[in-house]
This record gives C-alpha cells, sequence and structure tokens, in this order.
C-alpha cells in the first residue's frame, strides 16, 4: 500500500491542454494504455531526459523535436520501447506520423513517449488504432483519467494543481506523473507532465523546468536504477491574459516558479510514497557539508543501502549501517568525530559513536513509524541536501521478479 498517498486532489484544467485516453491492449485487452495531449498553437514545450545510456527510442526522438513547434505529446504504457535499435526508432516515428496524419500537423510536432517492458517491439498498429478515439476523447477536464491511464507498476494516479492571482488574473499549474520503480534520479526519473497556461518564452522555459527538477525528480530515488525512458515535460499554453515572461526576475515568474516547484515536488514525492512495495516514507537530510555534492552522495549512500532499506522494513533501529553507509560515501577527508546522526529528533550517534543518551526503544519508537527522518550533521561547512527514498520489502521483490508474468 502506498505511505500517506490518498486520492487524487483536484486537478485544474489548464486553457489550451488538452487530454485524451483510449485502449490499445498492448499489455492488457481492455486497459486504457495510451494517452494524447494536444498543446494550444504556440505553446512553449520544455523537456527534461534521462541520461541513461541506453535511453529509448521514444526518448532520442522526443530530444530532437522538443526543440521546434510541439502540439501533440503521444504516450503508450506496457511497452518501453528501449533497447529496439533502428527498428524502435521507426516503429516510434511511425506513431508519430499517424497521428501527425490525423491532426494535419508536421510529424516533428509530436513527441512520443513510452513506459513499459524493455526490449520488446512496439505494436505500432495497436497504437495506431487506438489514436482515433484518444483524439475524439481529448478535453481539458482529463487529467486524472490520463494520471491512470500512463501507470504501469503504479497502485494509484498521482496529480497536483496549483493556483495563484496575479493582476487579478488567475494562472494555473497542473501536472501528473507515473512511477514507482527503476527509480533513482538523473534528471527526472518517471514520466512526468506539467502544464500552466502562462506564456513563458522557450529558454526561460526550460530554465525554470532544469531548476524545478533537480529539487524534485531529481532528489528521489527508491532502487537505485535509472529508467532508459524517463521525461518531465513542461507546457506553457499562454493562453492566461497576462504578458509573456522572458526573464527571471519580477513578481509573476516568481509566483510561477514557486508553483511549478510545488507541483513538481509533490508528484515526485508522491512517486516515492507509491514505491513499489513501499511500506515506509523515508526523508535523508545530510546537513553541514562542505559542497552540495559531498551531501548528496552521503544520502544516496544511506538512501541506497540495501542493509539500512531492509532495516528500515523492519522497523530496526541498526545504527551502525547508517554510520557504515556515511563512511564509504567516498566523501574525502571525512573526520568522523564531528558527525552526528540523527532517527527523527533522536540522536543515536554523536561525534562518530552511539549517543551516551539514546536507547534502542527511542530508535524503535522511530522505526515504527510509516514515515521516518534520517539526519546526519556533518560538520564540514554549510551545505545541506535532502532526498526522499523508501524501504526495501518482500513485496518489492515480488513485483520484480513477476514484473514480465
Amino acid at each position: 500500500m502506498p505511505v500517506g498517498l490518498g486520492p487524487l486532489p483536484t486537478l485544474h484544467p489548464v486553457t489550451g491542454f488538452e487530454l485524451g485516453i483510449s485502449s490499445a491492449g498492448i499489455k492488457r485487452e481492455g486497459r486504457k494504455d495510451v494517452v494524447v495531449m494536444r498543446c494550444a498553437e504556440g505553446s512553449s514545450v520544455a523537456g527534461v531526459f534521462t541520461l541513461n545510456a541506453f535511453c529509448a527510442a521514444p526518448v532520442i526522438l522526443a530530444k530532437k523535436n522538443v526543440v521546434g513547434e510541439v502540439r501533440y505529446l503521444l504516450t503508450n504504457t506496457g511497452n518501453a520501447n528501449a533497447g529496439t535499435g533502428e527498428p524502435g526508432l521507426q516503429a516510434a516515428a511511425r506513431t508519430c506520423a499517424k497521428l501527425a496524419e490525423l491532426t494535419g500537423v508536421p510529424e516533428t510536432a509530436v513527441l512520443p513517449f513510452s513506459t513499459g517492458v524493455i526490449g520488446e517491439p512496439l505494436p505500432v498498429e495497436k497504437i495506431e488504432g487506438a489514436l482515433v478515439a484518444a483524439l475524439a476523447d481529448l478535453s481539458v477536464d482529463n487529467w486524472a483519467a490520463a494520471a491512470a491511464g500512463i501507470m504501469t507498476t503504479d497502485t494509484q494516479p498521482k496529480g497536483a494543481s496549483r493556483q495563484f492571482t496575479h493582476d487579478g488574473v488567475t494562472v494555473t499549474v497542473t501536472g501528473i506523473s507515473k512511477g514507482a520503480g527503476m527509480i533513482k534520479p538523473n534528471m527526472a526519473t518517471m514520466l512526468g507532465y506539467i502544464a500552466t497556461d502562462a506564456k513563458v518564452s522557450q529558454g526561460l522555459l526550460q530554465d525554470l523546468l532544469r531548476d524545478a527538477a533537480n529539487k524534485s525528480f531529481n532528489r528521489i530515488t527508491i532502487d537505485g536504477d535509472t529508467s532508459t525512458n524517463d521525461c518531465c515535460m513542461l507546457i506553457a499554453t499562454g493562453q492566461a491574459a497576462l504578458p509573456e515572461i522572458t526573464q527571471s526576475s519580477g513578481a509573476l515568474f516568481a509566483e510561477l516558479k514557486q508553483a511549478v516547484l510545488d507541483v513538481s515536488m509533490e508528484l515526485a514525492q508522491a512517486i516515492v510514497r507509491d514505491g513499489e512495495g513501499a511500506t515506509k516514507f523515508v526523508t535523508v537530510q545530510a546537513n553541514g557539508g562542505a559542497t552540495h555534492q559531498e551531501c548528496l552522495d552521503v544520502a544516496y549512500a544511506v538512501a541506497h543501502s540495501p542493509l539500512i532499506k531492509t532495516a528500515l522494513f523492519a522497523s530496526d533501529p541498526n545504527w551502525g549501517r547508517i554510520l557504515a553507509a556515511v563512511g564509504r560515501a567516498g566523501v574525502a577527508q571525512l573526520d568522523v568525530s564531528k558527525i552526528d546522526v540523527f532517527l527523527g529528533d533522536v540522536c543515536i550517534a554523536s561525534r562518530g559513536c552511539r549517543a551516551t543518551t539514546y536507547t534502542e526503544e527511542q530508535g524503535a519508537a522511530v522505526m515504527a513509524k510509516e514515515e521516518i527522518g534520517i539526519r546526519i550533521e556533518l560538520g564540514r561547512g554549510t551545505c545541506s541536501e535532502t532526498i526522499w527514498t523508501t524501504d526495501l520489502s518482500h513485496e518489492y521483490v515480488r513485483i520484480n521478479a513477476e514484473y514480465r508474468s
């Protein structure tokens, strides 16, 4: 069961951005597994993409075409179209060409996205056959249905929405994401789509998305595996009656930036809360680093340790595993005598060894909770970083052992 993840919140429609869902039966007959999104003419579109060298065919095409005018985004689940070589590229291009033919736009105005099993040929004909129904279903009110349509091993759809008023005009930012396993940040680890009716120049929109991703999607991890298909897109339709934002200054940009960050953070944390087999939502904070990178190195060493993750699942305050992970994080000239470690508000280790005030009962009480904080004070400088992760349960093993069945 997901940790603290309830029903979808209200997802406000974004004028100029429509979503349509249909069934191609890619992995299971009758499942809604194709989502088409239409951007109003003149929209700005930005994207961040996986850094995995084996990036999927749709990622290659989307990265190439996002620099031009984008009118449609086409997503299929059940098949990743990754590890498929030149035939995979041709298959992705064929689905884009078909959607372009049906809508009268250039092929380059369609961006493809896929998620599912790696290494299987894309069932092009099935996807093509589902496009007419998806186009007929296009609506600004289809965010919730689309959130369900892009799911794979997710147990619940994920969405977030914010609105603010500027000069009497309401601006909306709404987004959805999918992801539960093969999650390790390396740009934006999942599929995510965020849209706003603000008008933003393309270059500034790209900077805004990159900054938001680095503070949210690039700060989550479930199993340390970066997917071949990860993409996050930010669309600005420009339909709100406000001037175009072209500079990273002023009240309007600041309000929009905060709304995009809030939506991104909520979507990113929802992925962790719905992590495959997760029973704990864990915040790992590394403070007092000399650089931000060494804070991240320490936090990820803790978050990726299978020994720590299984202890979290067992609610076992085995604090020695945390110390061991910090010590092997690769921080140069790390002085362990300056390090304090906390479980929640409980100091479990001070100056590199067990805290004199610590009791096993205190640690067990913190570990028994569904939401747990691990804080490492490095005593080296002023930098801090926070990431979010899960425990590692029997259910995670079962889900991934049976993924292709």
